[in-house]
C-alpha cells in the first residue's frame, strides 16, 4: 500500500468497531471514505503487535491534540489567506466555512465515473465543463475517459478556457443537477477552470487519450496547448526535482509500487532513483526489476499515477518543490 497513513487509519477503524467507525466515516469526504474502504477490505489479518502500535500512536497524537478554545473560523481565514493570498483563499474559505458545495455536487462525488458520465454526457459541453471543475482531478479524468473522443476533447478545451464562473451561470446549473451550485449577485466569481485545472486532469488520464486531447486543443490554439503541456507533471519529470526531494519521496513509496512504476521509466530516471538509495537498497531494487517479468502498460501507468499523487501531496505540503516550465515557475 503506497500510503502508510491510510493503512494505519484503516487499522484504527477496524479496532474501533462498527458503530464508532461509522461515526468517523460520516465526517469524511467521499475520496477519503473510498480509500479507507479499500484499505480496510485489503486488511484480511492484522498482527496484534501492529494493532497495538497503531493504537498507541493514536493515543499519543490524541493526547497532544487535546481540544482548546479558539476562534477556528478566524484561524482558518488567517492561515489560508497567509498561505494562498487573498484571491486564491477567498473561494476556498467560502466553500469551507459557508458550505459552498450543495447536495448536488456532493452527490456526484460519491458516484463512480461511468455513472457520472451517463448522467451528464447529454448536457451542453460548456455545462459539463462547469460541473467537472468542481470534482477531484483524478475523478474528472476517469469521467472524461468514459466520453466519446469528440466530447472529451471539447470538454477539455472548455475547461482550459474557463477563467471563472459567474453567479448567473451557477443558476443555470440548478436546472441540470439538484441544486448543484447556488449563487447570487453578491457572490464573487468562482476561480475555477483554466490551464492548470486541465493539466492536472490530464495527468491522471491514459497516455493515448491525453495525446488526442492535447492534439485537439493544439488545433484550436497552439499556444494554449503548449501552456497546458508546460503545466503538466509526468513521471519522467522526477528527473527535474532535487535529490533531497527524491529521497523524501522514496520514504513514502512501498517497494512493490516503485518496482512497477520503474518498469516504464527511462534508464536516466532509474539511475537518479538508484543514486538516492542506500547501496544495498539500490542493489535489491535492480535485482527485483530484472527478475520481474513482463507487466501490462496499464499497471505501470496506474502505479506511476499513484506515485505522482504522493508527489503532488508533498508539494502541496511544502515538503518538496517542483520546477515549472523552464525552471522559472515554482509551485
Amino acid at each position: 500500500m503506497a500510503d502508510e497513513g491510510i493503512e494505519k487509519s484503516a487499522i484504527l477503524l477496524l479496532a474501533l468497531g462498527e458503530e464508532h467507525a461509522s461515526e468517523v466515516l460520516r465526517n469524511l469526504g467521499p475520496r477519503e471514505v473510498q480509500k479507507l474502504g479499500h484499505a480496510m477490505a485489503a486488511l484480511k489479518t492484522v498482527p496484534r503487535s501492529k494493532m497495538e502500535t497503531v493504537l498507541a500512536e493514536f493515543h499519543e497524537v490524541a493526547a497532544e491534540s487535546a481540544a482548546v478554545s479558539i476562534d477556528t473560523d478566524a484561524y482558518v481565514r488567517s492561515v489560508l489567506t497567509k498561505a494562498l493570498g487573498d484571491d486564491k483563499a477567498s473561494n476556498l474559505i467560502s466553500r469551507i466555512l459557508q458550505g459552498g458545495d450543495t447536495n448536488g455536487i456532493e452527490g456526484l462525488k460519491w458516484l463512480d465515473a461511468p455513472t457520472v458520465a451517463d448522467l451528464i454526457r447529454n448536457e451542453h459541453p460548456q455545462i459539463i465543463a462547469t460541473i467537472l471543475v468542481h470534482l477531484e482531478r483524478d475523478h474528472v479524468s476517469d469521467i472524461l475517459n468514459n466520453f466519446t473522443e469528440r466530447l472529451r476533447n471539447d470538454v477539455a478545451l472548455r475547461i482550459a478556457t474557463l477563467d471563472g464562473i459567474q453567479p448567473e451561470a451557477l443558476k443555470e446549473l440548478n436546472d441540470v443537477m439538484l441544486g448543484l451550485l447556488s449563487g447570487s449577485a453578491s457572490v464573487k466569481k468562482s476561480a475555477m477552470g483554466g490551464v492548470r485545472t486541465v493539466a492536472e486532469i490530464l495527468n491522471y488520464m491514459g497516455s493515448a487519450n491525453e495525446t488526442t486531447v492535447i492534439d485537439s486543443i493544439r488545433e484550436y490554439d497552439p499556444d494554449l496547448a503548449q501552456r497546458i503541456l508546460d503545466e503538466m507533471f509526468v513521471f519522467e519529470n522526477l528527473l527535474d526535482i532535487d535529490d533531497r526531494s527524491i529521497q523524501l519521496l522514496l520514504r513514502e513509496i512501498q517497494s512493490d509500487s516503485l518496482i512497477l512504476a520503474m518498469k516504464g521509466a527511462s534508464e536516466t530516471l532509474r539511475e537518479k532513483i538508484f543514486k538516492n538509495m542506500s547501496q544495498r537498497a539500490a542493489e535489491m531494487l535492480r535485482e527485483d526489476l530484472e527478475s520481474r517479468g513482463p507487466v501490462r502498460v496499464s499497471e505501470v501507468e496506474n502505479e506511476q499515477k499513484e506515485i505522482l499523487k504522493i508527489v503532488r501531496r508533498l508539494a502541496d505540503e511544502g515538503q518538496i518543490v517542483l520546477g515549472g516550465a523552464g525552471g522559472e515557475q515554482m509551485i
